[in-house]
């Protein structure tokens, strides 16, 4: 037996993105957006509002990031989604967050936070807010890798957001072998 719940959206995980983009005076900006994931090879696609500053320093330099919210950073990552640029420019810092320079776009790089894309804008659409974004270069806090250099989930310590009980949640387990598991099927 199931339960309709009718069209909403609702899908798991929902990973907590943090966008990072630069204000018009130099100043580093960042949102948090819960609607987003991988678009095509290459690019990223991620819902903003056209409403939002992010939107707006986007449209302007053509370039942002996009870092994966972790659990030790909850706090902060949830500080930079209900509180507006607009209203509060130094919202970074009041966050507790501190901003570097990305080494191949114009944007700011979270320190903080462990895993962060860095994008040159494809496409807005201002009527939905979808934007694409194409990957240029992928960097990870060392604190997450590895021995040999890869980035380990369980590090990561990745967030996503419960969209139905409004609650982030930690990723977990390894419970199986990508493109290995259903080979047992064959």
């Amino acid at each position: 037996m199931r339960k309709n719940f009718g069209a909403q959206t609702w899908l798991y995980p929902m990973p907590v993105l943090i966008i990072g983009t630069y204000n018009e005076d130099g100043s580093p900006n960042a949102m948090n957006a819960a609607w987003g994931g991988i678009h095509d090879t290459g690019q990223i696609g991620v819902c903003i509002d056209p409403g939002h500053k992010t939107a707006e320093n986007l449209l302007a330099r053509k370039c942002f990031t996009v870092s994966v919210g972790d659990a030790s950073h909850v706090v902060a990552c949830d500080y930079v989604g209900i509180v507006s640029g607009r209203r509060e420019p130094g919202k970074l810092e009041k966050a507790g967050f501190h901003a570097g320079r990305a080494e191949f776009v114009d944007a700011p790089v979270i320190e903080e936070l462990p895993v962060t894309l860095e994008c040159r804008l494809v496409s807005y659409d201002s009527s939905t807010g979808c934007t694409v974004g194409e990957i240029v270069n992928v960097s990870a806090a060392e604190r997450v890798l590895t021995p040999d250099g890869k980035i380990d989930p369980a590090r990561v310590e990745a967030i996503t957001f419960d969209p139905v009980n409004h609650r982030y949640l930690k990723l977990g387990e390894v419970v199986g072998t990508a493109f290995q598991d259903g080979k047992k099927r064959i």
